[in-house]
């Protein structure tokens, strides 16, 4: 009974099937919720089967409800079982199944059992900066939101490619190398009284601009324009990768993969997934009508290539080449994702700012086409994030010239205050990270309060040698749970019972902030606990000559800690022994 939730459910079709004289495999095929009720005078968990086999039985769903209480009530699980409006079934459950499942749980080796995935191949893109600078804190939400929705998949049985995407071939690599040789100009004596509109300002691209000087002195000016794009270019962009890896490994973020658009284009990935949409006859000559709106860069009213996109659900068919022949941005990403499909991942998750809402339905689309819907498309987008200090906000960085670099925020808060804040707010709802309340000591910082708990745990299991008791139980296997019977314990029981849930639905909305949510819950009901203790003796983890009972306290805070530390984990967070 190590998930209490999945043994309910185990109860409840029984007794259906016993109580409308229904096949139990059918019932297995049916998905009814097993689940906590918002509200506590619902019981302690509360079932829709009812609602979801009306149709089934044809009956009303209360007459259905009533029906299967009568089997329940027989059961000794259960200390109260009714029926609520419009036929949810509510139950109360006897505090042995609390008990027993704190010391079934204790013997698991790994308390997260979700093999949701079952194998499935999993490609994750996310971060995905040009290479054009240093990264900003607004890269980092989407670094951190992929990299533990990697984690979730992989941990609940998915095979999972971590993914960047170089974008090396468009004209942002033009700006960035004519920003170098600026740079290097001005390293060779040259004065600018001004920058070009589109000059990449900031001092990172000062040592690009060394290593050319001292290599070449002057003889880039002897270059005409191709030979020195050719000469800056690959370096460039080698030393730009080189440090945005470093950011992302400050961040404990270690991609498996990193594709080149250049080198798609170049082996002729484009041709390829244009000559698979042309076989399916998703490719015609057209002419679009005037978007509504702002005009898109890649519009233009004359005939042109056109993927037949509205067949899979987008709002209109989608350009994929320019004027020039060239191909939009949007034939290379068919391309990329083609690609991905073709090196085994049945499901593409792309992770990208929010400003990228109109791409979603075409890729979608893209993915379907080219796959014969055999692979799907997932994108989660990501609002910006408002650095603040003392209420204001902070908008410049001497390094970059116009951003926060992600190295500056890492280098004030370290590693675990912005991978953990980063997902304590749901993707689409813009962040605020505030500086002051990342490094307090208080309830108000999320992650010392949900580290705190770890730490504080850690401290009370130290203190049983000072209370005379010379050793930890190896195992809990002989402990007496029956005795973990106060409120506020079994609360914090329940609470714990809550994790598989978690993790299932984390994983299968795409939601990691779910799982900073659940630690911080979890935590304050810990630290509720402790504060009980401090209130009244009879319930302090620790009583001098009663080791039975403090043995069975220190059980249900070695669970605890351990979820915690399961959840930290998932979240690329450490989990300390000990708090300054």
């Amino acid at each position: 009974m190590s998930q209490i939730y999945s043994h309910i459910k185990e109860i409840i079709s029984n007794s259906a099937s016993i109580s409308l004289n229904l096949d139990r495999k059918t019932l297995d095929e049916i998905d009814f919720s097993v689940e906590k009720p918002n509200e506590e005078k619902n019981g302690e968990i509360s079932s829709n089967i009812s609602l979801i086999i009306q149709k089934l039985v044809r009956e009303n769903p209360i007459d259905i409800a009533n029906k299967i209480v009568l089997e329940l009530k027989k059961c000794s699980e259960f200390i109260k079982v009714d029926v609520a409006k419009p036929g949810f079934i509510n139950l109360w459950l006897d505090s042995s199944m609390w008990q027993n499942y704190l010391k079934n749980s204790l013997e698991l080796d790994d308390l997260i059992d979700c093999n949701i995935g079952n194998g499935r191949t999993v490609n994750v893109e996310y971060v995905s900066a040009n290479p054009t600078g240093p990264l900003h804190i607004g890269h980092c939400r989407g670094a951190v939101f992929g990299d533990v929705l990697s984690n979730l998949l992989q941990k609940t049985g998915h095979q999972v490619t971590k993914e960047y995407y170089i974008n090396d071939a468009g004209s942002q690599i033009k700006n960035l190398t004519n920003s170098v040789f600026i740079r290097y100009q001005e390293l060779i004596g040259k004065k600018f009284s001004e920058y070009p509109d589109d000059f990449y300002p900031g001092d990172y691209l000062v040592p690009v601009a060394q290593h050319f000087a001292s290599t070449y002195n002057s003889k880039l000016l002897e270059m005409n324009d191709e030979e020195r794009f050719l000469l800056i270019k690959p370096f460039t962009i080698n030393f730009m990768m080189n440090l945005i890896k470093e950011d992302l490994a400050a961040i404990s973020i270690h991609q498996d993969i990193f594709i080149s658009e250049q080198d798609l284009v170049s082996n002729g990935k484009i041709d390829e997934a244009i000559k698979a949409l042309k076989k399916s006859n998703l490719i015609y000559e057209g002419v679009l009508e005037p978007p509504k709106g702002k005009k898109p860069d890649d519009w233009e009213p004359r005939p042109q290539m056109l993927f037949k996109s509205t067949k899979y659900g987008d709002e209109v068919d989608r350009p994929l080449q320019k004027s020039n022949k060239e191909w939009t941005y949007f034939a290379n990403d068919i391309a990329y994702h083609f690609d991905k499909y073709q090196r085994g991942s049945n499901h593409l998750v792309d992770i990208l700012g929010a400003d990228h809402g109109g791409y979603v339905k075409r890729m979608t689309a893209a993915v379907a086409a080219l796959s014969d819907n055999k692979a799907s498309f997932t994108a989660k987008l990501c609002q910006m994030v408002k650095l603040t200090r003392n209420g204001k906000q902070i908008k410049m960085s001497k390094r970059s010239g116009e951003f926060i670099t992600l190295r500056e925020v890492i280098d004030e808060v370290g590693s675990d205050s912005i991978r953990f804040m980063m997902l304590y707010r749901k993707n689409e709802a813009p962040l605020e990270f505030d500086f002051t309340k990342v490094t307090e000591q208080s309830k108000d910082n999320p992650v010392f309060y949900v580290q705190y708990a770890h730490a504080r745990i850690s401290s009370v299991i130290s203190k049983l040698n000072e209370n005379n008791f010379s050793h930890m139980p190896s195992n809990f296997e002989n402990i007496d749970f029956t005795l973990i019977d106060n409120k506020h314990e079994l609360d914090l029981v329940k609470k714990i019972a809550d994790w598989n849930k978690t993790i299932e639905s984390a994983t299968n909305l795409h939601e990691p902030h779910r799982i900073a949510y659940y630690l911080y819950e979890l935590s304050s009901v810990f630290h509720s606990l402790w504060s009980q203790g401090k209130i009244d003796p009879n319930l302090k983890f620790i009583i001098p000559n009663n080791e039975t009972l403090t043995f069975a306290r220190i059980g249900l805070l070695t669970l605890t800690q351990r979820t915690i530390k399961s959840g930290l984990d998932l979240l690329g967070v450490s989990s300390p022994h000990e708090m300054k």
